[in-house]
């Protein structure tokens, strides 16, 4: 079914976090619709990777619910997992594969069409082509992340969840993933990010939810 601004991919409802007495998220409502791009900001421990982990069920809400092209997302389904990419900040790695192996193994396991085509083309644009037989622990920070990123535009998606895709990033880098964000809404995928970066916010989010202190979201 053809997705419309007024018919959304991801729909949050209500997305409710509490740790001890403090509620770090309360009552949070967004939509994003296929090729639309959406920012989550804020201040520091305002809630915004919490808010992420709580809508692709990395971490359990105590109240709302997401859901994705009508189904309720959570990425250990396997049918949530066929149209879902997530960049967390704790994403690891084949500590014994190489990083063509690591991307090529992601590719096959969400059965990418394709799959030695598609991570060689994303190896060349994500940088990494040089390193492509090194083990992910030999890697810079830096090269990591775009590793991380790659694992992502490696496998079939129609949602991309990113929390601070931009860290570690350099200038190059960062510049590289806002034409490569622009380019996924272009292809008609729908986008998610929590960022730092005003920058790239400006350049790839077509509506901000700011987060603050507990006291909800408000769009913008």
């Amino acid at each position: 079914m053809a997705q419309t601004k007024a018919d959304p991919l991801l729909v949050v409802r209500g997305i409710t976090r509490r740790f001890g007495d403090r509620t770090i998220l309360d009552q949070v409502d967004l939509d994003v619709a296929a090729g639309e791009a959406v920012g989550v900001v804020g201040p520091n421990g305002s809630g915004k990777s919490t808010l992420l982990r709580c809508i692709v069920g990395a971490d359990e809400a105590d109240g709302g619910e997401a859901t994705l092209d009508g189904r309720v997302l959570d990425e250990r389904r396997p049918d949530v997992r066929r149209d879902l990419a997530v960049v967390m900040d704790d994403i690891d790695f084949f500590p014994d594969l190489s990083v063509v192996e690591h991307l090529d193994l992601v590719a096959r396991a969400h059965a990418q069409p394709d799959a030695e085509e598609v991570v060689n083309d994303v190896l060349d644009e994500v940088g990494l082509m040089e390193v492509s037989g090194q083990l992910p622990s030999t890697l810079s920070s830096g090269q990591r992340r775009r590793l991380a990123l790659a694992s992502a535009f490696v496998r079939p998606r129609t949602l991309l969840v990113l929390d601070e895709p931009e860290a570690r990033l350099d200038v190059d880098g960062v510049r590289w993933l806002g034409e490569k964000l622009l380019s996924e809404k272009a292809a008609g995928r729908a986008v998610l990010l929590v960022s730092h970066d005003p920058g790239l916010v400006e350049q790839v989010c077509d509506r901000v939810v700011r987060l603050g202190g507990g006291d909800g979201a408000d769009a913008g």
